[in-house]
């Protein structure tokens, strides 16, 4: 007897375990009593065009999210029908589109962009930690929302500088031991500094106004060194769940044909975190 088979999607990157994606994919997948998967695959630089032409091989396969470090590398294995490429840059999702194409496309600008709509960032200035994929997504939103001027902070100051005129933002590089500019509204850290196994995040808060806003998009931990160093000073923070969160939901639509339930965004955490 032939088992069953039914949809799914997966996460891939190396590393991988630390993911996160598929509690939030199982979550949801349960919630509205989906017949589907969501798994977590290992897939190093190197197994990335095997990978991709067995997937699109497998008609059950519904897309992946992808992680470090192949947010970029991805974009030659798969069709860029939205230009991600000429836009950000990297891609986090590829889903299947209805004709059988492996399209990539971008969920993290979208889930990075969520928790700030309640917030007026339009001409004010903004620090970004970090010139990596998730850099890449965060800054597009940026240039989007209307502030300015931007300062992107990075070991390598002219890959910073690269990022900037790329997205059409006025601003500076400058390396990470810079200090921050007093006039910070919001300070982003797109990097993997702080995440646990990573080398720490060394940042010094105390130049920021009293209502600026931390960003953290690092989830493990949660509450990372830069979060807990701002709550102590009593700024407002959002941590690395709200994007992961809210990209992930971008995602799950595409994958799986259905709005997740966010009204149970609450109990997701508390099973995040548990």
């Amino acid at each position: 007897m032939t088992a069953s088979r039914r949809p799914y999607a997966e996460v891939i990157g190396d590393p991988i375990a630390q993911s996160k994606s598929p509690i939030i994919h199982g979550f949801w997948l349960e919630a509205l009593g989906l017949e589907a998967d969501y798994r977590k695959t290992l897939v190093t630089v190197d197994e990335l065009p095997a990978f991709f032409a067995e997937r699109r091989a497998d008609p059950d396969w519904r897309g992946c999210n992808i992680t470090m470090p192949h947010k970029l590398a991805a974009l030659d294995h798969v069709e860029d029908r939205g230009d991600v490429r000429g836009g950000i840059g990297a891609i986090n999702t590829v889903f299947r589109a209805e004709d059988g194409g492996a399209v990539g496309t971008n969920t993290d600008a979208g889930g990075f962009y969520a928790p700030l709509a309640g917030f007026d960032l339009v001409g004010k200035a903004v620090t970004v930690i970090g010139a990596g994929g998730a850099a890449r997504a965060v800054l597009f939103a940026l240039a989007r929302m209307g502030v300015g001027p931007v300062t992107v902070m990075n070991r390598n100051s002219l890959k910073a500088g690269a990022l900037l005129a790329g997205f059409g933002l006025k601003g500076q590089a400058r390396p990470l031991t810079h200090p921050l500019a007093a006039d910070t509204a919001l300070l982003v850290n797109a990097s993997t500094l702080g995440m646990a196994g990573q080398p720490p995040l060394d940042v010094d808060l105390a130049p920021l106004r009293e209502d600026a806003i931390v960003y953290d998009i690092v989830y493990s931990p949660l509450e990372t060194d830069l979060l807990a160093q701002a709550n102590d000073r009593g700024l407002e923070t959002v941590d690395g769940l709200e994007m992961l969160i809210g990209q992930a939901a971008l995602a799950f639509e595409l994958f799986f044909g259905a709005e997740p339930p966010r009204d149970r965004d609450d109990a997701l955490r508390e099973l995040l975190t548990a």
